[in-house]
């Protein structure tokens, strides 16, 4: 069951982690309508959202990449996978483009939980591309910095904060 809270409820920081209000903040600073919603801990975007009582096609993953020693990160719904063919064609990327590994993601992103890296935080990560079916949704659950909190959002602010670009990045 979910616990939907506002971004003035106590901080859950963890030793060099960003915790969820730090990322709250970010995003009202830069005015961004957002509800903190806490849940179980929820290792996958479609745990969160039926841990958030969120429907599925509401529920959005990112997915970190490498390619030439950087990450990038692709936000989708949770329901799809991502076509790295599409997205290869669509960021100009290596053929050398894939999935980062969690050795990869701890060491160039200390600040969230293993498997946690919200879609949206400035100058910590932001998106890269989105993809268009998150559109049609009027706010979509995102995943916080750790296991626990997520964020509901409109999808056009992630497109904005991150300057993402828009297109079909979903397996056929």
């Amino acid at each position: 069951m979910s616990d939907r809270r506002t971004a003035s409820a106590p901080g859950h920081t963890l030793a060099g982690h960003l915790d969820i209000e730090m990322l709250g903040a970010f995003l009202t600073h830069h005015g961004v309508e957002y509800e903190i919603v806490e849940h179980d801990r929820a290792m996958r975007a479609l745990e969160a959202a039926r841990a958030a009582d969120v429907p599925a096609e509401a529920a959005a993953k990112a997915v970190v990449l490498f390619d030439r020693g950087a990450l990038s990160l692709a936000v989708l719904p949770a329901s799809e996978m991502l076509d790295l063919h599409k997205l290869r064609h669509l960021l100009g990327a290596s053929k050398s483009l894939r999935l980062a590994s969690e050795e990869e993601i701890a060491a160039h992103l200390p600040e969230f939980e293993l498997g946690a890296v919200p879609p949206v935080g400035g100058g910590l990560f932001a998106a890269r591309i989105v993809d268009r079916r998150l559109l049609d949704q009027p706010r979509v659950l995102c995943g916080g910095p750790d296991h626990r909190h997520g964020l509901l959002l409109d999808p056009r602010e992630m497109v904005r904060l991150g300057d993402a670009m828009v297109a079909d990045i979903c397996e056929e």
